[in-house]
């Protein structure tokens, strides 16, 4: 039985590479990966024999790396972000089941850390209430789900992470997204790019600036995480954000419960 590990290489470059990842990568044989994320991560990757390829043929390196492991050789898939938001790990998944290779593949997948936890690391403590997270890519999912998606959320206070909002020629999900931001109150908005790699780039601001530059917003592409706080966040006095948890509200700054009067 060949090994399979799905690794998360974590929000961008080699920053959020966890120690269980770097472990996977130094024992396997083979690595198969988007070029992008390749060559982010050469350096770590080394001379191992390699298989990269571009975007849309998920398919092909999915099964190129099946194929590795079930020819009995230790073999890893990298995965951007997470592993099961977004990634490579359903996809696997399904294509091992589809071809019942259970007893030939050992399957193993490493947790990473997304753009959305670590923006939220780079801004304060803005996630420490409920929280859904969307992408509007409606490549493998119906736009009317997307949007009953992103309306709910906002509806129900959540915290929303917004993955893959637009691109050059998809841009009518990031309209609709936009639409729903005009029937809430003001919030809090951050706008993230290239997290963990040397452009990156997060800027603190609200929806209304959001719903005013529209689809031509400057900072918004493809890559771009968008996270809407809800109406308890508010600035620090330094300039975070903070979304309180509600300890405050509960006790005093001794730690005691606060009774009524």
């Amino acid at each position: 039985m060949g090994r399979l590990t799905i690794l998360s290489s974590g929000a961008g470059g080699t920053k959020y590479i966890t120690a269980e990842a770097q472990e996977a990568l130094d024992r396997c044989e083979v690595v198969v990966s988007y070029t992008k994320y390749a060559k982010e991560l050469r350096e770590i990757i080394g001379d191992k024999e390699l298989y990269t390829s571009g975007m849309t043929h998920e398919i092909q390196r999915c099964q190129e790396a099946i194929d590795q492991a079930k020819s009995g050789r230790d073999t890893c898939i990298i995965s951007n972000g997470d592993v099961n938001v977004y990634g490579m790990a359903t996809l696997i998944v399904e294509l091992i089941d589809e071809q019942d290779l259970w007893d030939d593949v050992e399957l193993i997948s490493i947790a990473g850390v997304t753009s959305f936890l670590a923006t939220a690391s780079r801004i304060g403590a803005p996630v420490s209430q409920d929280f859904a997270i969307i992408s509007l890519s409606d490549r493998l999912t119906d736009i009317d789900i997307i949007d009953k998606r992103v309306r709910n959320s906002l509806e129900a206070d959540f915290i929303l992470g917004i993955y893959n909002p637009k691109s050059k020629k998809r841009i009518r999900p990031y309209e609709n997204f936009l639409t729903a931001l005009r029937d809430i109150p003001q919030r809090i908005a951050i706008i993230a790019s290239n997290v963990g790699r040397e452009k990156e780039h997060i800027n603190i601001t609200t929806t209304t600036d959001l719903i005013e530059q529209g689809i031509k917003h400057p900072d918004v592409t493809m890559s771009t995480l968008i996270m809407v706080c809800n109406s308890n966040t508010r600035l620090t006095k330094n300039g975070l954000v903070l979304t309180p948890r509600g300890y405050l509200n509960k006790y005093d700054m001794s730690g005691d419960l606060i009774t009524d009067a």
